[in-house]
């Protein structure tokens, strides 16, 4: 039998999977890191941090496995969406660390485009809008604020191509990460856009000449790294793509109407069509299947589960220790127990999940978190509830901004990541939304999709079982009349809330800048 090797590189740990031509998972492996965040709003890594954690867990796998080399017949990598990307210089050597997605620094560089660019014209030919959030403001932030490195740059690589060049040699971005730079692809010609990054004075010989949809094969293993790897030089190495979009995929998602929310670190909802209004709010690419055609149009909160993790670390040491105390202890399991008992809606507390600024549909590099509606009768239990609610609501949010796009939307949610271990999550999900939950049974996301695309890329897999996917959806949950009736009500307040808000956000971004 013939396997192949899926790996995906998150915000903060990177997964392996080791499979067979049906999806059965022989071998799975991971390793966790930290982005590094020298100052607020910035969010970065070097890439070494990456390929060493790629490196580790394809060992890994294929040492757990006890295959024989030649029985692996390609890898692929799906990686986080690397914003500007890594600036190289002409021998591929990192300058600088990669500026991700959660970077939120290039305020000054996204007012220069609006008072510099047509907006009208980025809009119709990127399918993309103008934040901190999109790659080619990070780029001219680059350009801006270390000269030094930008004389030097050769090329931007994402995250999953400079992998891949490491691994076998090549340069190629695929479709999927080049246009979720924004701002300098052409998004009906598939190709960079040589007037939008001449608008914004980026020097068309930085983006990489090789585009690939995400199962072309961009090379062959180099042997030092086969070596190291333990497979045979040779090996295909497959494209891949944005994580978002290879989970989407792995969820089989991969006609018009379909959509999938991935609840990680953050939250990115999405859904599959052919045209996209960058006016609606949300964020488009080329889909990593059918790339020439299909397009990935999704929206998301930055930290979802990322509030989660941060509640628990900065308020539960109650829970965390009692967790220490047990066997296979759960802090998130004893918060869980005690906000099942909270009503919905937490008897009055409401959060804002904007600790890094926010995305879609808002799009406020200096929107702040907030718990409002607090009194003393309000314990951790109610706070916890709070934050999957409100993480919810952003969701519903960018689901409403994005019905306004779609050709139409299937009448279920799928939801994949972290997320879908909380029954209580996706009971609160189902509420918010009004959609019956879906979730998946392999408990596996984007790394199983990058090896899907591996065995499309090689031929391993037909077309069919592409579309359809190596996964089982589970029925997990479905709306409470009661609990959605109680959550219409107050989400029209969670979107009164931020407009309220806005004018203190600022003001107190503005005066701790001030003082700093």
């Amino acid at each position: 039998m013939d396997y192949v090797i899926g790996v995906d590189i998150g915000t903060q740990s990177t997964k392996a999977l080791l499979v067979n031509t049906s999806g059965t998972i022989v071998a799975q492996h991971a390793r966790s890191y930290l982005v590094d965040t020298p100052k607020p709003l910035w969010a970065e890594q070097w890439p070494s941090v990456w390929f060493d954690a790629v490196i580790e867990c394809i060992q890994q796998v294929v040492q757990k496995s006890g295959l024989a080399s030649e029985q692996i017949k390609a890898v692929c990598v799906s990686s986080l969406y690397g914003g500007a990307g890594i600036p190289v210089d002409v021998q591929m050597k990192p300058l600088h660390p990669c500026l991700i997605w959660m970077d939120r620094r290039a305020n000054d560089e996204v007012n220069w485009v609006k008072q510099t660019v047509e907006l009208e014209r980025l809009f119709d030919i990127t399918g993309n809008s103008v934040d901190s959030y999109y790659g080619f403001t990070k780029m001219l932030w680059i350009k801006r604020n270390r000269p030094d490195v930008w004389q030097r740059t050769h090329l931007f690589l994402p995250p999953n191509a400079y992998v891949n060049y490491l691994l076998c040699g090549e340069v190629a971005v695929d479709h999927s990460s080049a246009g979720n730079i924004g701002g300098v692809y052409d998004v009906r010609q598939r190709s960079w856009s040589e007037e939008m990054l001449e608008k914004l004075e980026i020097p068309v010989d930085m983006m990489p000449a090789r585009l690939v949809a995400s199962n072309d094969v961009v090379g062959g293993l180099l042997p030092q790294q086969a070596t190291l790897l333990g497979l045979l030089a040779g090996t295909p190495i497959v494209a891949g793509g944005v994580d978002a979009a290879v989970a989407t995929f792995a969820a089989g998602v991969t006609h018009a109407g379909n959509h999938v929310a991935m609840i990680g670190t953050s939250m990115c909802w999405g859904y599959i069509n052919q045209q996209v209004d960058a006016r609606h709010g949300l964020i488009s690419m080329p889909h990593v299947h059918n790339s020439q055609k299909d397009l990935y149009i999704f929206g998301g909160a930055i930290t979802a589960g990322a509030s989660v993790s941060w509640f628990l670390e900065g308020f539960c040491q109650a829970e965390i220790a009692a967790a220490k105390q047990v066997e296979h202890g759960d802090a998130y399991q004893i918060l869980e127990e005690k906000s099942e008992k909270i009503p919905t809606g937490s008897d009055g507390v409401m959060f804002l999940p904007y600790l890094m600024g926010e995305r879609s549909p808002i799009w406020d590099a200096k929107a702040s978190g907030a718990f409002v509606g607090l009194s003393l009768f309000h314990t951790r239990a109610h706070l916890y509830r709070a934050v999957l609610e409100g993480v919810s609501f952003a969701l519903k949010h960018n689901i409403e901004a994005g019905a306004k796009g779609a050709q139409s939307l299937d009448n279920k949610l799928i939801v994949v990541g972290g997320a879908a271990h909380s029954d209580l999550w996706m009971q609160i999900i189902a509420d918010v939304t009004g959609y019956p939950v879906y979730t998946i049974e392999e408990n596996v996301e984007a790394a199983l999709g990058a090896a899907l695309l591996a065995a499309v890329g090689i031929g391993l897999v037909d077309d069919k079982t592409a579309e359809k996917g190596w996964v089982t959806l589970v029925a997990r949950t479905v709306p409470d009349p009661a609990a959605s009736a109680v959550y219409s009500h107050l989400f029209a307040l969670y979107r009164d809330l931020y407009p309220a808000l806005k004018p203190i956000m600022h003001r107190l971004q503005s005066g701790y800048a001030a003082t700093t």
